[in-house]
């Protein structure tokens, strides 16, 4: 058991001051007033959680699908601030998405930050790939979609497709298996975009990214999101995906319907997805802009200097609206009594302190 003392914490979207969080077995046990001397420069808020990230730690995990690969991702991702993410992986073959799936199943075992798969591809439209690999995309079909999820045995907790090219007894039978259904990599209108949300897809896909566009005579899949009552996206706030204007833009109409993903990779020189850094992004050998090099900590930032986004906003962006995508908003993304002790320490402008992972402070 230990305590964080006379602490600033973020807790239902404002901060407040002169706390003590009193920790125990890896959960928050109180939160409490305290009389010390307040900590004003320094802010207590949830731990990062990334639904999208490709590798971390120089690993791509398709590129290196093991046990070990998972090990560093998380080492990194946790020094990062990230304590929660899903492992994503671009269309490929079978047999590397097997290879996948079974290391992550042995490996969720004896997790901490993994919280399982996001399998991007390969039911996507030949139309919008941006990066992914065409020799490899198909539509799905109801026997495979069973085999996966019987193979997957839970891992899988996202799947990104293009909807418009999928049968409704697929998309059914993953919302009935408790997958999050993203529509993305898709040239759906306007029409069948609102038509699959309508049905029960939950979230897009990096939102302006390797989708139908906005225009003025046909309205694309942004529109759809923005239009529609229940549906969410990710965006990708690096300023290299998704200019920083248009962020902003699709923040003020999204509001707490927008989350952060960073969509990362690192430097891979084997297989179908090789990623070369280009600056402060990643591009394919030819050019093809590929995953970005932003961490979630750079995106809450991203989102405060140059997308006139408040702090509470872009952290819940990054924290308790991911959660609550993946049904985990119980236990994760919050600073709250009961919750797991997951917790980043932020001086005044953004940079991390100090990393508390399952109650324990982390060496950064």
């Amino acid at each position: 058991m230990f305590t964080i003392d006379n602490a600033q914490i973020f807790q239902n979207n404002d901060f407040i001051e002169n706390q003590s969080i009193e920790i125990n077995n890896g959960k928050i046990l109180s939160i409490l007033s305290s009389t010390g001397q307040a900590k004003n420069n320094e802010f207590v808020v949830p731990g990062f959680i990334d639904l999208q990230i490709y590798g971390a730690g120089g690993k791509l995990f398709s590129a290196e699908p093991t046990l070990e690969s998972l090990t560093i991702m998380e080492d990194d991702l946790l020094k990062k601030g990230t304590t929660g993410f899903l492992a994503c992986m671009a269309t490929n073959s079978a047999e590397v998405f097997n290879e996948c799936i079974k290391a992550a199943k042995t490996y969720q075992k004896n997790a901490r930050n993994f919280l399982g798969l996001h399998l991007e591809g390969p039911y996507l439209n030949p139309k919008r790939l941006g990066a992914h690999a065409p020799e490899f995309i198909k539509k799905a079909t109801l026997d495979e979609i069973k085999a996966l999820l019987d193979f997957g045995d839970g891992v899988i907790k996202i799947m990104t497709i293009a909807a418009e090219l999928q049968d409704d007894d697929v998309i059914q039978y993953l919302l009935d298996n408790d997958v999050v259904v993203s529509l993305g990599h898709s040239n759906a209108t306007f029409e069948e975009a609102t038509a699959a949300y309508d049905k029960g897809i939950q979230t897009t896909t990096h939102l302006f990214n390797a989708m139908s566009p906005i225009h003025h005579r046909a309205p694309g899949i942004p529109t759809a999101v923005f239009n529609h009552n229940k549906a969410v996206a990710s965006i990708i706030a690096d300023g290299q995906h998704v200019d920083f204007e248009v962020v902003k833009f699709a923040h003020k109409l999204l509001k707490e319907r927008l989350f952060l993903i960073t969509d990362a990779v690192t430097e891979c020189s084997n297989g179908p997805y090789q990623h070369i850094k280009s600056e402060d992004k990643f591009v394919m050998p030819d050019g093809t802009l590929s995953g970005s090099s932003l961490t979630m900590l750079q995106a809450v930032k991203n989102c405060v200097q140059h997308c006139n986004i408040g702090l509470p906003d872009a952290l819940n962006m990054a924290t308790i609206y991911p959660a609550k995508l993946i049904g985990k908003s119980n236990t994760i993304g919050k600073v709250e009594k009961g919750s797991e002790a997951n917790l980043l320490v932020l001086d005044k402008d953004l940079n991390l302190k100090q990393v508390i992972f399952q109650g324990k402070n982390l060496s950064i």
